[in-house]
């Protein structure tokens, strides 16, 4: 696609500020079209440089992970937070443990945390961290070790007020454990200072659901523009984490059928669809015996397993007949191929449980045939949302049932869904979830940042 002088400028900006950081160029660019229309009605935004100051990080918090494996061998991770926006509240974003983590990355995840937390009406800034730290393989104890090192370190930068980080991919219930309890340790205060903690020590109910629940709430919400629903519809689902056990738990709740799921070994195709004594399988095998998807298939009969491909030029996941597509594992795991197979084989809803899961092509494929397009900053802030109810009933020391915690959930997504519908409408491109949630997130923060001054 041709770009506009003022993106053309901010790109080769943010390219030269920010070298070797593909990911963070891709988020910037695939709202910098969306920001400009702004820009044109609110001049404003252009004098006072508010998409400059978006995109440059208030703070980046680097540094160093010590620790001893179960052999007694020391080992040295790197940690990071970035601090992206606080406009609107507390920096909140989540904490990824995973060998691909790097600065560029974290930043992208922090640029959309921005917009998302926004869109989602609470009183939320937006951030990132983690570490390349890899728990897949790790003991209990190992874990417990790094995480107490890890937290050491960011205790110093945290707090209820200031910075509530949350878990991501590589950081669960476990994870969240150990880390509050060296928060605990160091700060000597019970406070809410991280979100998805266990129910019975101050985390809300809902919360391990919330992300794959709000997606399916968003798919039902878009559907609802055409008159259609979910019942009876093949949905394709990636990754076998939180995110996806929870999107197909809420798909068949709806009355949907969930063919697929995934993980980094390969994905299984269940032709018969995923069914809720199969789903307690994948439940267990994940969240608990910490095993590899391809058992599914050894469990099922008429499951296929296809394992991943490392040299190849799409996703086979994507290529299967299908009405809906739930992309729920990593960012950019649909490329411009895997979205024409999609297309092709009759896919015309997708909404992202995942952050960016869709490159530019594929995104501007999906625009282009005017599918039901929910992009991740919209389709996924139902994690958030419900991080920051958590975040509420911490501050008044108060615990709400599942349905009421279900209920303010269900109530945010349509809430974002209109938010991202009329304001799409409002900028002359009716039906383009991505330009209705990158200006909405937008256009609250901006107001922030003018009234709080240059800071």
């Amino acid at each position: 696609m041709s770009q506009t002088p003022f993106v053309t400028d901010l790109m080769a900006g943010v390219v030269a500020k920010n070298p070797a950081e593909p990911e963070f160029h891709q988020a910037v660019l695939e709202a910098a079209d969306s920001f400009e229309l702004a820009l044109d009605r609110r001049p404003e935004y252009r004098r006072a440089k508010i998409v400059e100051r978006l995109i440059e990080p208030e703070r980046v918090i680097l540094f160093r992970v010590p620790w001893q494996n179960d052999k007694g061998e020391y080992q040295v991770n790197r940690g990071f937070r970035i601090e992206m926006n606080s406009a609107i509240g507390p920096y909140k974003g989540g904490l990824r443990f995973h060998p691909s983590v790097n600065l560029g990355i974290l930043k992208f995840l922090a640029f959309e945390q921005v917009l998302k937390n926004s869109l989602t009406t609470l009183p939320m800034g937006g951030g990132k961290g983690g570490s390349d730290f890899d728990p897949k393989g790790k003991s209990d104890d190992e874990v417990m070790r790094f995480c107490q090192s890890f937290m050491s370190e960011l205790a110093r930068h945290i707090g209820p007020n200031t910075d509530v980080p949350a878990g991501d991919i590589g950081v669960g219930g476990r994870e969240i454990g150990f880390l509050f309890g060296q928060y605990k340790r160091i700060r000597n205060e019970f406070t809410g200072v991280l979100t998805g903690k266990g129910v019975n020590w101050g985390g809300s109910l809902m919360r391990p659901e919330a992300t794959g629940y709000g997606a399916v709430y968003f798919a039902a919400e878009m559907l609802k523009t055409r008159n259609k629903t979910l019942e009876g519809l093949t949905c394709l689902v990636s990754g076998s984490g939180n995110v996806a056990q929870y999107t197909i738990q809420k798909l068949l709740l709806f009355g949907a059928k969930p063919v697929t799921v995934s993980d980094s070994s390969g994905y299984i195709f269940d032709e018969s669809g995923i069914t809720t004594e199969k789903l307690a399988f994948i439940m267990d095998l994940k969240n608990v015996r910490r095993g590899r998807i391809k058992e599914y298939a050894d469990k099922f009969k008429g499951a296929v397993f296809t394992p991943i491909d490392a040299k190849g030029d799409h996703n086979p996941l994507w290529n299967h007949k299908a009405s809906c597509a739930f992309p729920s594992a990593t960012q950019n795991e649909i490329n411009g191929k895997d979205a024409t197979n999609l297309l092709k084989n009759g896919v015309f809803v997708v909404s992202e449980g995942a952050n960016m899961p869709t490159n530019l092509d594929g995104v501007h494929q999906f625009l282009q045939e005017k599918i039901l397009y929910g992009p991740g900053k919209a389709a996924n802030a139902g994690g958030v949302a419900t991080s920051g109810l958590e975040m509420s009933q911490n501050s008044v020391r108060i615990n709400w049932t599942w349905e009421e915690v279900d209920a303010k959930l269900h109530t945010i997504m349509r809430n974002i869904h209109r938010n991202c519908f009329e304001t799409a409408e409002t900028y002359g491109h009716k039906g383009n979830y991505v330009m209705g949630a990158n200006i909405a997130g937008f256009v609250k923060v901006a107001d922030a940042m003018l009234d709080q001054g240059l800071v």
